[in-house]
């Protein structure tokens, strides 16, 4: 279940299924993602706030280069930036990362096992590229288990709000075996649930544990950011993770 928790003053979303990593969805409150830098200033505040709130140096504090891509990175010590990236996986202690969502889906898994975990962007692009198994499928290859893995997935445009052309809806169509439910026409157009669609993808593989937020950035625009309801916005809201 998701609850809002107090940061000193400002608000972050979280989900009781993670509870051992520093694991939740940034609000209006804490913006710290701006393409057009109008609030440079209150947004190197934010992240002084996030980086003292994960206990890690601001230099450890790591973002990719999102383009809408299915590419996944594991986070090191040696590489500060990465490019053209919509996952980055963590298995160290000492850094944090973070990426930047405003209708896409945002998507954090984690092993407390193995104490490893993720974040991928799955817009309708990054969810026909099925980017969030490919970074399960990754996670395994470093000695997670399947069974082992909760996913979160966090404030996105919701079912009531997204609608699509033929094409998209084509697509997304077949990144699942069943497709019921997850699609509906409203006087003429065509409405795709992408937040469960996600979910869908990740239970097909195998993956039991699972948090869905209810929040749609369109209809609860007072807390988070929408690129479509904003005009555009440069700004953003973020998902974060700390290993535990």
């Amino acid at each position: 279940m998701f609850y809002f928790e107090k940061l000193k003053d400002k608000e972050i979303l979280k989900s009781d299924l993670i509870k051992k990593a520093q694991a939740f969805f940034t609000t209006r409150d804490i913006c710290i993602c701006d393409k057009g830098s109008e609030l440079s200033v209150e947004i190197k505040d934010n992240k002084n706030l996030l980086c003292e709130h994960l206990k890690i140096d601001k230099s450890k504090f790591i973002m990719p280069e999102q383009t809408h891509s299915a590419n996944i990175n594991i986070v090191s010590d040696l590489q500060k930036t990465y490019p053209n990236c919509d996952a980055l996986i963590l298995t160290q202690k000492d850094i944090g990362i973070y990426l930047n969502f405003a209708d896409c889906t945002p998507i954090i898994l984690y092993d407390e096992v193995k104490n490893i975990g993720a974040i991928a962007h799955a817009g309708w692009r990054g969810t026909v590229q099925k980017i969030a198994p490919l970074t399960v499928q990754k996670m395994v290859e470093l000695g997670s288990k399947i069974s082992d893995i909760t996913a979160i997935i966090g404030p996105a445009i919701g079912f009531c709000c997204y609608n699509v052309g033929e094409d998209v809806f084509e697509k997304l169509s077949k990144t699942v075996n069943n497709f019921d439910g997850l699609s509906e026409i409203r006087e003429g157009q065509i409405f795709v649930d992408l937040k469960n669609i996600n979910k869908r993808q990740l239970e097909e593989i195998g993956i039991k544990k699972l948090d869905v937020c209810e929040f749609c950035t369109v209809h609860n625009n007072d807390k988070f950011f929408s690129y479509r309801n904003e005009n555009a916005t440069t700004l953003r809201h973020s998902a974060v993770l700390k290993l535990g």
